[in-house]
């Protein structure tokens, strides 16, 4: 599969905005092309930075690349068929998240919250090196437990995530659905609908 030039696509702004979250979206046409070590180790730097709740750093992720596999093919198996393209992309994770602080092992009630900052973090990562994501829930959480050793009573299991150089849309593994999501014009709510000034509208 040939690389492809960074995949910009039309964000209709309202204001300004920075081009690193402008130009993030979730395309589904991945290079296999191999990410270069120092990239990746990129990635996971910058969600090592997010912001979280008593610096708890609830998220942890477990990643393959192509070059590692079977443990690339034990994650890719955990897909779901409509999430099939994930499989062209050079990376592969699933992003947990632990669910209790680490002092006195009480409940963390935004450890979901925190590791979404994180992912979020990771994505705008990806996008300034050139490199596409797609976060995904559509996989087999109860096999992801048992094959990649998660320990459910303690972390879980929230996304996968494909991260790779962009690739051919014209691929057997990208079904036509996903084909009409990622040609599909970027919308967004109006800020009045989302921002509130002084207290949530009657």
């Amino acid at each position: 599969m040939s690389v492809q030039p960074y995949p910009i696509k039309e964000t209709p702004v309202d204001h300004e905005i920075l081009d690193v979250i402008k130009n993030r979206w979730s395309p589904v046409a991945f290079s296999n092309q191999p990410i270069e070590p120092e990239k990746i180790n990129s990635l996971f730097e910058a969600a090592r930075w997010t912001m979280s709740s008593r610096n708890e750093q609830p998220w942890r992720f477990i990643y393959a690349t192509k070059a590692d596999g079977k443990s690339f093919e034990k994650i890719a198996d955990l897909l779901t068929e409509d999430n099939a393209y994930a499989k062209n992309a050079y990376l592969l994770m699933v992003v947990c998240a632990m669910k209790n602080f680490v002092y006195k092992n009480k409940p963390n009630p935004v450890y979901l919250y925190d590791t979404g900052a994180a992912v979020g973090y990771l994505f705008l990562q990806a996008v300034a090196l050139g490199l596409i994501g797609h976060e995904m829930r559509g996989f087999d959480r109860e096999a992801a437990y048992e094959k990649l050793n998660i320990p459910a009573n303690q972390a879980e299991a929230v996304v996968m995530m494909a991260v790779g150089y962009p690739g051919e849309l014209d691929n057997e593994l990208i079904i036509e659905e996903k084909r009409q999501d990622h040609l599909a014009k970027r919308t967004r709510k109006p800020i009045s609908e989302i921002a509130f000034r002084d207290t949530w509208p009657s």
